[in-house]
């Protein structure tokens, strides 16, 4: 069966689709059969992401890897039928979510096998985790913590194993080390209540707003001619790297 990796936050703006599309095209390249799901009907940031890279594939003869992309089916049941056709043909299927909660969102994080949370580096994103007081304190879980907890249980009452957490600290700037010094001490504390694991993601780059419109991802500069990469793109690339490691994935080896 495929492995399935669902990148889900209820806060729009945490970056799931940069991840998502640099997930899926960084398997892709390694060798992997990657499906895809957006489940995001209104915006489709990564649907769109992906129909860009198809545009600009076509225009300029470059044989880009890509994800095979399914859409949800009507009907009381729209997930599964769409995962049973990826299945046939994918090691993996990578589902993202809407910035929101919705019952599409909440029957993916049960079949995740992989959860991936990007969360902005602020105690406003952390809000989604955990309620604090005032005085810093971690009181327990929120909406989306408890949401992922029934999806843990619909899960185990599936039959299903255990699902593999993974929160990124995204988008981190270079200022308000006091700031990321307390939310990394919260969100160190709260994972070892709740269960999940604690992972850097991507640094706040202009290069990802500038690779969307064209569908390209950091592993793709060199096959469009940027033969001199920059510091940042280094770095970035790095993140990237880092990020595939740190998910543990089955049968994955990082190549890249």
């Amino acid at each position: 069966m495929a492995h399935i990796i669902v990148v889900g936050n209820e806060k729009g703006g945490s970056g799931k689709s940069t991840i998502s599309m640099h997930v899926a095209t960084a398997l892709a390249r390694m060798g992997h059969r990657v499906g895809g799901l957006d489940l995001d009907v209104r915006q489709r940031s990564f649907g769109r992401y992906v129909e860009n890279r198809a545009a600009f594939r076509a225009q300029a003869g470059i044989d880009l890897p890509m994800p095979l992309m399914a859409m949800p089916a009507e009907g009381p049941d729209p997930l599964t039928p769409a995962l049973q056709q990826l299945e046939r043909d994918c090691d993996f299927i990578l589902l993202d979510c809407p910035g929101s909660h919705t019952r599409l969102s909440q029957m993916a994080h049960a079949v995740a096998d992989t959860l991936i949370t990007p969360l902005n580096d602020s105690f406003v994103d952390f809000d989604l985790l955990a309620r604090m007081s005032p005085e810093g304190e971690v009181l327990g879980p929120s909406i989306y913590a408890e949401m992922v907890w029934g999806a843990r249980q619909m899960r185990a009452q599936a039959g299903g194993g255990a699902i593999d957490w993974l929160v990124l600290r995204n988008r981190l700037g270079t200022q308000q080390m006091h700031n990321k010094r307390k939310v990394g001490g919260a969100l160190t504390e709260l994972s070892r209540r709740i269960g999940f694991r604690v992972a850097p993601g991507f640094s706040e780059r202009v290069i990802f707003r500038e690779l969307f419109p064209r569908g390209l991802t950091l592993l793709d500069l060199k096959d469009v001619g940027t033969e001199a990469m920059s510091m940042s793109h280094i770095a970035a690339r790095q993140e990237l790297r880092d990020l595939i490691t740190e998910l543990h994935l089955p049968g994955v080896a990082v190549s890249f």
